[in-house]
């Protein structure tokens, strides 16, 4: 295979003369990247890991992780309603998953087209990274830009405000049920979710001044509520008959599992907002023009905790004990 500096230069090197109309004052190729962010704009930055056979399955196409390890990256600069602008990029590649070398620089070419693409969608330089041997991984950093002073963050929420979501949830779990099954087409709306999701960074921006917290659900609804109550110190009343699940999800899971799914399932990487009752026709207003819903699932109370939980001891993916707790 390819020497990995070799390897750089082919799959993951903008050019420079690209890089410089970015914000990139120095990119790909020394010890550090050097970037200019834009006055009157706070930097945020996120960093996500992706392990094989744990955030996706091996034999998943090399676009698809390739995709998916910057968009479940860029769901957190959407959360903060920032802009994205640039990303780094580590992967450990494990050799011996390849066959030969043919086969290792064509999985490394899907890999960055899916990489690549989602990058050019949202406007993010690929700005620096490393590459490294041994089981598959991908960490990448993202960073974005927010006017100062109106980020969303997960402590604003207060009580009397609506809690809502964006899109419709449970559809990563349901992808993965899929996959396990033995389904492969990647045209299917639950893999597509799954594999591909799409981060809601258009939707962030839309809601800044409007919502007054906010934080992507990546481990479940349940578990990512958790942490915006704790921050915010309010409780939640929720209205479990208003979730809206993901097309298809019934059909495939049964209507309980799709329920359990849509609370604690984690991958769906919409955005859990909280919102005035006064704002939220003018964000689901904003939101349709992007072409995606808001649907109000309860509200914030006084009293602390989860009201209204149809499924006991459902709460999500805890990653240090790498499974649904």
């Amino acid at each position: 295979m390819l020497a990995e500096f070799d390897l750089i230069r082919r799959y993951f090197m903008s050019p420079q003369e690209a890089q410089a109309t970015d914000g990139v004052a120095l990119g790909c190729g020394d010890d550090a990247t050097l970037l200019v962010p834009q006055a009157g704009q706070q930097l945020a930055v996120s960093v996500d890991t992706s392990v094989v056979d744990v955030h996706f399955p091996h034999d998943a196409p090399a676009y698809a992780i390739g995709h998916r390890g910057l968009a479940v990256a860029l769901s957190d600069l959407a959360a903060m309603g920032a802009q994205s602008r640039w990303c780094l990029m580590a992967i450990t590649l494990d050799q011996r998953a390849f066959k030969d070398d043919t086969a290792a620089e064509q999985w490394l070419a899907d890999y960055a087209s899916g990489f690549h693409t989602l990058c050019q969608q949202h406007a993010t330089t690929l700005a620096g990274g490393d590459v490294t041997s041994g089981a598959l991984s991908i960490s990448v950093t993202v960073m974005g830009e927010v006017p100062t002073g109106t980020a969303i963050t997960r402590s604003g929420a207060q009580v009397g405000d609506v809690v809502a979501v964006t899109g419709a949830l449970g559809g990563g779990a349901g992808g993965l049920a899929l996959w396990q099954q033995g389904e492969r087409d990647l045209k299917h709306p639950l893999l597509q979710r799954y594999l591909l999701p799409q981060p809601r960074l258009k939707a962030g921006i839309a809601l800044r001044g409007l919502a007054t917290a906010a934080m992507d659900i990546s481990d479940g609804l349940l578990a990512d509520l958790a942490h915006l109550r704790e921050a915010s110190q309010v409780g939640v009343a929720l209205q479990p008959d208003s979730l809206p699940l993901a097309e298809g999800l019934a059909e495939v899971l049964g209507s309980e599992a799709a329920l359990t799914a849509a609370l604690s399932g984690g991958d769906d990487y919409e955005l859990l907002v909280t919102l005035p009752p006064s704002k939220v026709a003018q964000a689901q207003m904003q939101l349709a023009e992007l072409g995606l819903s808001l649907s109000i699932i309860g509200r914030c109370t006084e009293a602390l905790g989860v009201a209204g939980v149809p499924v006991e001891g459902a709460t999500g993916w805890e990653h240090c004990r790498g499974g649904d707790q």
